[in-house]
């Protein structure tokens, strides 16, 4: 490390990775137009407290700092980004004399730094440096697990992740969620909400794309979390999605109605939740699709031997949440079924029409129930309520949301101006 007085004041407790840069020589075009110039070269010296001369690599627990050290230039612009395409945030201080990192640097990267400056005659300079980060001192790494599995479902299917170990600070979610990548083709707004310590759901503000490719990725290897946690190694996740297929139950008028793509395909007589038994109101994502369940009245803590007590053998039962609610046939329901609420909260329908439901649907389709007496669906922790949350209260669960909510979805952006270098 250079000891020259000149680095000293410019490093931040010896802390920071420092890259200081001179204004250099402007040139002029013959117009005389300084902005004509091609770029001069904006670094006369570069200090680094974790230099990788004789092959020591920079410690990557330690931010990067560029400093300008003419008082009459000023840096525009820095981009910092590894090999692995990983760009670091960063903020630039309002007189251009500093930048500095905001987000963590990777371990065992190769870190790429474009740095755009200007002198006093608005002159344009530039400087392309690198540098290697070493490996970290812990081994403790969080593993993060994507779902659900790989293949084709319907609009309202969420992403879930899920982490090996519990986070609880916002500025480590931060981190963690920053590095979760979630791509559609078409392209949907969307963010994550953390569930718990260890559960984030990803769902677009609207329901997804039909025909779309979602491709799931997380690119927080690396990455330091904590002093003692860093990101490990993740498999991705690809899925794909159907037609847009949402049944519509209105338990007042005992009738479901099964949308494709917009347009009603069928509408089914039911019933739906007697009194004290209400069927949940709200949206439900499809979870599975079950050919026979025996159901029994225990599991819903109903007495054996109570005057509510079954146990019945179910045909084409298709779940909507953990807890047994289905869509399922209910032959012995059907002198009800357009007319009256009588079961324990599923929604009954014939054999046939039963069927034809299970044949029609997919995971991650959207049962929605209307005019019920039951309580709204949970969001979390029974199936897959996540479309009953506003998308501004959606919002909120997010580690990377300040202020508004209903702001633009934040994104992983390291530079503070489109301008390339």
């Amino acid at each position: 490390m250079n000891d020259s007085p000149r680095t000293t004041r410019t490093a931040v407790g010896c802390t920071l990775l420092v890259m200081a840069l001179g204004a250099g020589v402007t040139g002029c075009g013959s117009d005389g137009n300084p902005l004509s110039a091609a770029p001069y070269d904006a670094a006369d010296q570069i200090a680094f407290n974790g230099s990788s001369k004789g092959g020591k690599k920079a410690d990557p627990d330690k931010p990067l700092e560029v400093v300008a050290e003419d008082s009459e230039g000023r840096i525009t612009d820095v981009t910092a980004r590894d090999g692995r395409g990983r760009f670091v945030a960063g903020e630039l201080s309002a007189d251009g004399s500093r930048w500095h990192s905001t987000s963590p640097l990777a371990a065992n990267a190769h870190y790429t730094v474009r740095v755009s400056t200007e002198d006093e005659d608005g002159a344009p300079g530039r400087k392309v440096l690198s540098f290697d980060t070493g490996k970290p001192l812990t081994k403790k790494r969080l593993k993060v697990e994507f779902g659900p599995q790989a293949g084709k479902y319907g609009v309202g299917q969420p992403i879930t992740a899920e982490l090996d170990q519990p986070i609880k600070l916002k500025a480590q979610r931060a981190i963690i969620e920053r590095a979760l990548k979630v791509e559609s083709t078409p392209a949907a707004e969307g963010a994550w909400h953390w569930v718990d310590d260890q559960n984030l759901h990803y769902r677009p503000k609207e329901y997804w794309p039909t025909h779309a490719t979602i491709r799931v990725r997380s690119t927080l290897e690396g990455i330091k979390i904590s002093d003692r946690l860093w990101g490990g190694g993740t498999k991705p996740l690809k899925l794909t999605t159907g037609d847009k297929v949402i049944a519509v139950t209105d338990a007042s008028s005992h009738s479901m109605t099964v949308y494709k793509n917009g347009e009603a395909i069928n509408e089914i007589p039911v019933t739906t939740g007697k009194p004290g038994f209400e069927t949940r109101n709200g949206v439900k994502v499809v979870l599975g699709k079950e050919y026979f369940v025996r159901m029994r009245g225990t599991s819903i803590g109903i007495a054996e031997g109570s005057s509510e007590s079954y146990d019945l053998p179910v045909y084409w039962a298709t779940r909507v949440t953990w807890s047994g609610e289905y869509v399922h046939a209910a032959p012995w329901s059907v002198g009800s079924q357009g007319y009256a609420n009588v079961s324990h909260g599923c929604t009954g329908m014939s054999t046939g029409n039963a069927a034809w439901f299970y044949e029609n649907v997919r995971e991650g389709d959207l049962v929605e129930v209307v005019n019920s007496y039951g309580n709204t669906m949970e969001p979390f922790g029974n199936g897959f309520g996540d479309w009953n949350l506003q998308w501004k209260h959606w919002r909120k669960g997010s580690a990377l949301v300040k202020g508004n909510p209903e702001g633009p979805t934040p994104e992983d952006a390291a530079r503070l101006r489109p301008t390339a270098v």
